[in-house]
Order: structure tokens, then C-alpha cells, then sequence
């Protein structure tokens, strides 16, 4: 029988909530913190004396020993460090339990063990964690026991952001400020905030932990560095979207009910295209707050995955030839009172509001191209954008029948007098209901695509966070309607003024829209004719944190300062070649240690055998012919393998920096390919007993 339990009853019951915070706090406290909260007014040290004791009693009351003050560093993952509540043990025996409004606010962890691009010398230990008050703190659950942890940012002694929270909370600042100005000239007098909603569908892999632990290019890397295809891939769509299986279920049971405890709103699950690949996606929240949540699932994705049997693969690219994984950020624009600025209406022709909106959002997709496309850059999505799967590194606009029609309207008239409807489809069924069509088709190729009411942007990698790409299009966007604000405000006639500008904006911006095949060749080159840029790599997406115009306007909005961005670049640059170094040994090491023996034994075996059917006057034509190729294959091998060795070495020699991150790219990735290559054609060849790993199809279909 297996476990139930109430959704209802379970959820957020490990989340220091609002309602747990009104059920805690006395009135006047619980109102001061609130006005922290909403207007980013400093927090009174009473207050957080008084928050702090509640919050500790709460979570003690929840099994919890520790608490930890949980951050997000340039390191791509979360950390902490744990303090009990213990404090001093008094003369009886008995320890007190104490947690001050200090410990809340406050922690200092080592600064100089996390990435920080030259910010700070190695001597140089203090940092600062600082307490975002704006996503609630939870206690987690594992085996390390029951963990307060208290979302923050971490910055370092000289005021610089280490971190990810720090800059999205600033981009919220900037696009909050900019937003109410736009809706202020429309005669909104009644929002008072406008944050960022975002909802992150998450993909990822499940793969038996045994066989994984078989596969050392999976263990130190994630990915699969060497693998033939199996006969079936996902060639027959019979995946997606298909029954799932009894381990994978329980599996995604537990996740949720995890999920769900910590206040995750896990909404839904499948399977996704390609073999032993699923998605979980949760319904949308402000956007620190579904930061730190999607941060919940990886980890949670990760540790029930061990917990039974299996393990949770978040590369982008874990198996060559079959789909890689990345999480859709669906982003909208939502008032304190309930008003997307994104949706378009009945009438979106007629939504002026609306349309300026969407003018200055192309506006700023289309002036930051090249800086939204580093957003999602890493090692991992190299493999994965442009692969005839997931959105090209082209970044285009897809709007839709319904929007371009009124786009194109405005663009040659300054007015759009009609707009295209649903209208209905016929099921042709008896039993079944004419059905509401939208307006507009999905279109699955676009990397930026208008979806009813937000944008989803589809470039971002699996195990990315996705406040990097939040921080640009909240950055950028604000940009935009800053410029607009400054030139609508001036207007003697706002009617006429904001008209010409939305048309003035859509015409020069209407080379970033694109509603057709984004997988296309053919758009490869129309994009190379209407000047977009097309980044293909990561080391290639970087320099854009340091155009002169990035660093203006990150600096105009008070988002990162030109050090900051600087010390990104150079650790983006050193992580790229770190990541291939460990790639390319890795390889070396199989290779030399797995790879090279076993096809030397399987060579000799059969070489024995050879001389064994000779000796007994039977036809070795077809032995011969294998043993030719693998011998050839194991020659080139061996070649390749040298190559590999000698490019390596001479990277690995070289000073961090860019021209370090470019030689791994242009010439320890290309001799890695050419190793494999000989490689996956003798796994083909080799008796499967004697290939030192488990293949493709072990992996993808054995779950």
C-alpha cells in the first residue's frame, strides 16, 4: 500500500511563512518586518531580535540542531555553513538554545575559498552573508538532520557581490522603479511595487546509480564523454509524454512531497523526449523567490535520486545524439495588485499600455542580444543551443500570428485598426466539444518566444541558476522603459507621443522578430543578413559582460559596478577551462587505463582464435576483417590519444585568462572530439562483455 498523504496538510509546513510569521509574531513586530518586506526599509535590530527567537523556536520545534545562512556563490551551486543553536553550557549541565537578531542578519563565511575574479586576494578570509527577509527561510530535511536555512547574500568585506541574489535583488530594484514610472503615465495611481514572476521548468536525466558509478566520464564530469548510439534512440517520440514507469513514479512522488514541505510549488511531471529524461515544472512565483526555489529542486532532484538507487543527471548535453536538458524561465511583469503587464487583453491592438510594454521589451532583446545569450552560457549548454533541439544561439523573438499582424499595423500606419482571433476548432467527434482555439501557435524553436502573457526564454542550461538570466532581463527591460519614461515624460501630448514611440521602437527593432524555424539552416543565414549575432560558445558569449555599453548600463542602474563585471568575465573564463581541462583528463584516463586494454585483450582473444580455426581448416574471413578494423581504430586511437596528451599539457601551462579558455576551445575541444570518434567506432566493434562500461543503451533504457 502506498503512502498517503493530504497535499493540503503537508505543504509549506517546513517554511517560516507569513502565516506562521503573523501566528508567532506579536502585531506591531509582524507589521515593522512587512514594512521591510514591501518598501526595503531597513529592519529595526529589536525586530530582528524578536523575528530571530520565533524563527529559532519554530524550527527546534521542527527537529532542527543547525542553522545555516544559505547563499549563492559564483560557483553555480548553493552553500552554507552550519551552526548549532548551542551556546555556552551553565554550571547544572544543561546548554542554553540561543539564536540573536545579530546571527539572523549577519554571517561570515570564508571569502577567500569562493570564486571572486581578483575582488579579493587569497590572504583576504571575510565576506559578509546578509539576510534576504524577501524569500522565506525553511528547514531542510537530510541526513545531515533538520537545517534552519536563511536565504542570503553574500558580498565581500569590501562591499562587492561574491554572489547571485545580490544582483538579481538590485535588477528587481531597477525594473520595479522604472515599471512605475511607465505606469504612473498611464494614470496607475494605485500599484505601489512590480516584481518580476518567473516560472522555471526544470529537465534532467535519471540513470541507474550502479551503472553510473561504472562510467567515470559521468562521475567527474556529468556527461558521457565517449558512447555509441544505441539501435533506438528517441526516434519514435514514444517517450514524451508517455506512462511512467513504477521506479520513476515513486521516484517523483517523493520529490514532491520533499518539494512541498519546503513551500516548492511542484505543479507538474513527465516525461520528457528523449529516453530516461523528465521535467518538473512548479507555478510561478516572484522571481528571488523562484530562484532559490528551482535551487530546491535541483538539490532535491539530487539527493532522493541517491536515497533510491538512482542518480539525477542536470548536464546540459550528458549523452551525445540524444536531447540535452535546459529549464524554459518563463518571465512576466506583476503589480502589487494583481496587473501582468504582459497580458495583452481581448484587444491587445487597443492596449496601449500594452503594447509599449511589448515595444520596449523588443527593444531591449534586441540592443542586448548578445548579452542575454552569455546569460545562459556555460560549459555544458555548448553542447546543447543550436543542436536541433533546443533554441539556436541565435536570440530572436517569436510573437505570433496575432502580435506580429498588429506589430507589422503599427509599423506601417502608426495604428492597428483589427486583430486576428482564436476562433474555433473543429473536433469533428460527436462525443467531443468544438474547442476555443488561442490566437497564436507555441513555437518550440524560438529561444525568446511571447506565450499568452510572459516570455519564456528557453536558452537557460539544467544546471544553471537562473538568476543570471533574470538579472539581464530585468536589467535591460528597465533600461528600455527608463529611455521611454524620459522621453514620454517630457511630452506636451502623451496620446500622440507614446504612439509615435511604440511605432518608432517596433520599426527599428523588427529585425529581432522571428515567428518561423529557428532549427533551420536557411535562418542561420537570415539572421546573418539582418545583423543578429550568433554566438555559438561560451568563451565567444563572455567578452559581452564588458561591451561598453553592458557596463554603462549594469552601472546606470546600480545592478553590478564594472569590478564586478569584470571579475565575472575572468571567472567564467577560468571556470571554462577548468571544466575542459577535467573533460579532457578524463578522457586521457579511460582511455588510457579502460579503453586501450580492452580492446587489446578482446584483439588478442580473437587473434587467437584466429590461428585456432586456421589450425582446423575453417574460413577466418569475417575474425580478420574485425580484427583490421579494430586494429586500425586502436592505431588511431592511440594517435588521437597522443594528440589530446600534448594539447593539454600545453593549456594547462598557461595563465587563467581568456586566451587560455580559447585554446581549450579551439584546440583541446577539437582533439577531444577527434579521440572519440575512433573510440564510439570500436565500442561497435568490441565484444560487449569485454567493453570496460556500461553503453548508451544500458544507461537510457535499463532504469
Amino acid at each position: 500500500m502506498s503512502e498517503y498523504f493530504n497535499i493540503a496538510d503537508i505543504f509549506g509546513e517546513n517554511v517560516f511563512s507569513d502565516r506562521v510569521m503573523q501566528e508567532r509574531l506579536p502585531k506591531s513586530i509582524y507589521k515593522k518586518l512587512h514594512k521591510t518586506i514591501d518598501e526595503g526599509k531597513e529592519l529595526d535590530p529589536i525586530v530582528a531580535e524578536v523575528v530571530a527567537e520565533a524563527m529559532k523556536n519554530w524550527a527546534i520545534e521542527k527537529g532542527a540542531t543547525h542553522y545555516t545562512h544559505w547563499f549563492q556563490p559564483l560557483t553555480g551551486v548553493t552553500a552554507g555553513k552550519h551552526d548549532s543553536f548551542i551556546t555556552a553550557p551553565k554550571e547544572d549541565g544543561h546548554v542554553l538554545m540561543e539564536f540573536s537578531g545579530k546571527e539572523l542578519i549577519k554571517g561570515e563565511p570564508d571569502a577567500s575559498s569562493f570564486p571572486s575574479g581578483g575582488l579579493r586576494a587569497t590572504f583576504e578570509a571575510r565576506g559578509y552573508t546578509a539576510w534576504d527577509c524577501t524569500s522565506p527561510a525553511f528547514v531542510r530535511e537530510d541526513e545531515a538532520g533538520a537545517i534552519l536555512c536563511i536565504p542570503t547574500a553574500f558580498c565581500s568585506y569590501t562591499g562587492e557581490s561574491l554572489d547571485l541574489k545580490t544582483p538579481l535583488l538590485r535588477s528587481i530594484d531597477a525594473i520595479n522603479e522604472q515599471a512605475l514610472r511607465l505606469l504612473r503615465l498611464f494614470g496607475n495611481t494605485t500599484s505601489s511595487k512590480v516584481t518580476p514572476s518567473v516560472g522555471a521548468e526544470q529537465e534532467y536525466f535519471l540513470v541507474d546509480a550502479e551503472k553510473y558509478k561504472q562510467r567515470k566520464d559521468l562521475v567527474y564530469t556529468g556527461r558521457t564523454l565517449f558512447g555509441a548510439m544505441p539501435p533506438k534512440g528517441q526516434e519514435m517520440d514514444d517517450h514524451y509524454f508517455g506512462s511512467i514507469r513504477r521506479r520513476i513514479g515513486g521516484f517523483m512522488k517523493e520529490v514532491n512531497k520533499e518539494l512541498w514541505k519546503m513551500g516548492v510549488t511542484s505543479k507538474t511531471q513527465h516525461n520528457e523526449v528523449a529516453p530516461a529524461q523528465h521535467e518538473l515544472a512548479p507555478i510561478y512565483d516572484k522571481v528571488n523567490v523562484a530562484v532559490d526555489h528551482n535551487h530546491l529542486v535541483m538539490q532535491t532532484l539530487k539527493r532522493v535520486a541517491g536515497q533510491q538507487g538512482l542518480k539525477c543527471l542536470l548536464h546540459e548535453k550528458p549523452f551525445a545524439g540524444v536531447n540535452g536538458s535546459g529549464k524554459h524561465n518563463n518571465w512576466s511583469l506583476t503589480t502589487d495588485d494583481g496587473i501582468n503587464l504582459l497580458d495583452p487583453g481581448k484587444i491587445p491592438n487597443e492596449n496601449i499600455q500594452f503594447l509599449l510594454v511589448l515595444a520596449c521589451i523588443l527593444r531591449a532583446v534586441d540592443r542586448h542580444a548578445g548579452l542575454l545569450r552569455e546569460s545562459a552560457a556555460n560549459v555544458g549548454n555548448d553542447h546543447r543551443l543550436g543542436a536541433l533541439e533546443a533554441p539556436p544561439a541565435i536570440i530572436s523573438v517569436f510573437l505570433g500570428e496575432q502580435l506580429e499582424d498588429v506589430v507589422a499595423q503599427l509599423i506601417a500606419t502608426g495604428n492597428a485598426t483589427s486583430c486576428i482571433s482564436g476562433g474555433v476548432l473543429r473536433t469533428g467527434a460527436s462525443t467531443l466539444p468544438d474547442l476555443k482555439k488561442d490566437a497564436t501557435d507555441r513555437n518550440r524553436t524560438s529561444p525568446f518566444a511571447f506565450t499568452g502573457n510572459k516570455f519564456e526564454f528557453r536558452m537557460v542550461g539544467s544546471r544553471d541558476s537562473i538568476a543570471s538570466a533574470n538579472i539581464v532581463l530585468d536589467t535591460i527591460v528597465a533600461e528600455s522603459f527608463s529611455d521611454a519614461c524620459d522621453v514620454l515624460e517630457k511630452a506636451e501630448d502623451f496620446e500622440i507621443a507614446v504612439h509615435e514611440l511604440i511605432r518608432e521602437y517596433l520599426d527599428e527593432h523588427q529585425r529581432i522578430i522571428f515567428n518561423g524555424n529557428g532549427y533551420g539552416e536557411d535562418w542561420v543565414e537570415e539572421a546573418e543578413r539582418r545583423g543578429l549575432p550568433n554566438i555559438k560558445s561560451m568563451v565567444d558569449a563572455i567578452p559581452m559582460l564588458l561591451e561598453e555599453s553592458t557596463i554603462q548600463m549594469f552601472e546606470k542602474f546600480g545592478v553590478y559596478t564594472e569590478s564586478e563585471l569584470r571579475s565575472r568575465a575572468e571567472i567564467k573564463y577560468e571556470n571554462y577551462s577548468k571544466v575542459i581541462n577535467i573533460e579532457a583528463r578524463t578522457m586521457i584516463d579511460i582511455t588510457t587505463k579502460q579503453i586501450i586494454p580492452a580492446v587489446i585483450r578482446y584483439t588478442s582473444s580473437l587473434a587467437k582464435s584466429i590461428l585456432t580455426i586456421k589450425e582446423a581448416g575453417a574460413s577466418t574471413r569475417v575474425q580478420e576483417k574485425i580484427l583490421a578494423e579494430c586494429s586500425a581504430l586502436l592505431e588511431e586511437t592511440d594517435a588521437a590519444l597522443t594528440r589530446l596528451v600534448d594539447v593539454e599539457s600545453v593549456a594547462s601551462e598557461m595563465e587563467e585568462g581568456r586566451d587560455k579558455a580559447v585554446y581549450y576551445h579551439d584546440k583541446v575541444c577539437t582533439a577531444m572530439e577527434e579521440l572519440r570518434a575512433p573510440v564510439d567506432k570500436l565500442e561497435m566493434l568490441v565484444d560487449k562483455t569485454c567493453w570496460p562500461m556500461p553503453s548508451y543503451g544500458d544507461l537510457l533504457f535499463e532504469v
